[in-house]
């Protein structure tokens, strides 16, 4: 049976601080997941922030990159999870997926943790779109060359991409996180990763790093008719939320102990000072 899943609606929280904070809280939310506490959907969004896959960092010239972005007012920092650099704002909403690994028994295919995560935005989009009074839009999985932070995985309207996906493993659980770009320009994202890698990769092997062409990366506010501004992020939230209850077969009960670890704020932050210590920005 599918443990059902609680969902954790961070959106509305502050925008500023430390960005490694949301992925320290999942940390922590897997281990508790992974002890027999709930799966999770945690939702959130942060401004103003540079994430970095591993293998950016170690780009030459990735220092002098991240001082660049620092004087423009936005921090960097690397993620543990797999993929490339993403742009953070107000506009992306980030989708963690927090789920038990099953027993000893049972065969995990990664493939079928990503396609969970798809399927869940796919239909996301729907029930925004149908929100809107809209067309149902199309939305395909699949690598979308050019377009930043490419992946098996990346999920588009008409050849442009709007989300990535990657994962993080842990001994007894595991996390699928997403990101969705739902309002403004995507390009203009684009553009600032492309700038990036033209600093952080020069003398780089063209194959340490994505090219990254504007044109090819696009938000759901650009790709479909679900509104703009904060009315298509509340719309897609809302999505994500039906799909989410839809297929809870029963009640999730077992919340206070999550409430127990958001208001633990110490350890969130000594989790993501460890993160940013492990994954240290030359």
């Amino acid at each position: 049976m599918i443990r059902p899943v609680l969902i954790l609606d961070r959106t509305h929280a502050a925008l500023e601080g430390d960005v490694l904070e949301h992925f320290a809280l999942d940390e922590l939310l897997c281990r508790y997941t992974g002890e027999g506490g709930p799966a999770v959907c945690h939702l959130w969004r942060h401004a103003g922030s540079f994430v970095m896959g591993s293998r950016d960092s170690r780009l030459p010239q990735t220092g002098t990159a991240v001082r660049a972005l620092h004087a423009s007012g936005i921090d960097a920092v690397v993620r543990h999870s797999g993929g490339a650099a993403v742009p953070l704002d107000a506009g992306v909403i980030n989708v963690s997926l927090i789920l038990p690994i099953p027993g000893v028994s049972h065969r995990q295919d990664f493939r079928q943790d990503f396609q969970r995560m798809v399927s869940l935005i796919q239909r996301a989009v729907v029930q925004a779109c149908r929100a809107a009074g809209a067309e149902e839009a199309e939305v395909a999985a699949g690598e979308i060359e050019g377009a930043f932070c490419p992946g098996d995985y990346d999920l588009s309207v008409g050849g442009r991409k709007f989300c990535g996906i990657a994962q993080r493993r842990q001994r007894k659980a595991f996390i699928i996180q997403a990101f969705v770009i739902v309002e403004g320009s995507g390009s203009a994202r684009a553009r600032l990763v492309r700038s990036f890698y033209d600093t952080a990769a020069a003398g780089a092997d063209p194959g340490q790093y994505p090219l990254v062409i504007p044109e090819y990366t696009a938000s759901l506010e650009e790709l479909t008719g679900l509104g703009s501004g904060k009315a298509a992020i509340a719309r897609f939230i809302e999505g994500v939320k039906q799909v989410i209850s839809a297929g809870n077969a029963e009640q999730v009960t077992n919340a206070d102990a999550v409430e127990l670890i958001l208001a633990d704020k110490a350890r969130i932050k000594e989790t993501a000072a460890k993160l940013r210590q492990r994954y240290e920005l030359p």
